[in-house]
């Protein structure tokens, strides 16, 4: 299987890139071991349109552009269903399970995610009930599909 993270904006040089590169890197070698082929990001602009709903709109259709085809889609949204690290290790196991090509996982603009592509999405996800800039949700995402990695190898990085 195959993961993806789309988000919008552009992760710029800081230490969060750099971290965020660390925790990919990561994912990349342990992931083999329980099926996981690869990790990407793809990054779609924030939309320049007059209002909230257009601009989500807008980046919807960049961010379903970037999807690889029958991707199933988990939707960062701070509606979303707040899950301890185990049970979004779950999460990714009945994927792999399901026999899911190809999973991707949405990070909004600004203004967030537009409703139509955070109902198509197969599960929305939170982190919890404060907001989050997004840059350091990017982080928090990377850290924790390595960690549900680890919880799906036995590694001991987890200790719950």
């Amino acid at each position: 299987m195959r993961i993806t993270i789309t988000a919008v904006g552009r992760l710029k040089r800081a230490p969060e890139e750099e971290l965020s590169r660390d925790y990919l890197g990561r994912i990349s070698k342990l992931g083999r071991q329980v099926g996981i082929t690869g990790v990407e990001v793809k990054e779609v602009p924030e939309s320049a349109a007059g209002s909230a709903a257009q601009r989500k709109v807008d980046e919807a259709r960049a961010i379903q552009a970037k999807q690889p085809e029958r991707s199933v889609i988990i939707a960062l949204d701070e509606r979303g269903k707040a899950m301890n690290s185990s049970e979004f290790s779950k999460l990714i196991r009945g994927c792999l399970e399901d026999g899911t090509s190809d999973l991707s996982f949405v990070i909004g603009g600004p203004d967030g995610l537009d409703p139509a592509l955070i109902n198509d999405a197969r599960q929305q996800v939170c982190f919890g009930a404060m907001t989050w800039p997004h840059r350091l949700v990017r982080v928090m995402l990377a850290e924790q599909i390595y960690r549900a990695v680890t919880i799906l190898a036995n590694h001991p990085y987890h200790r719950a």
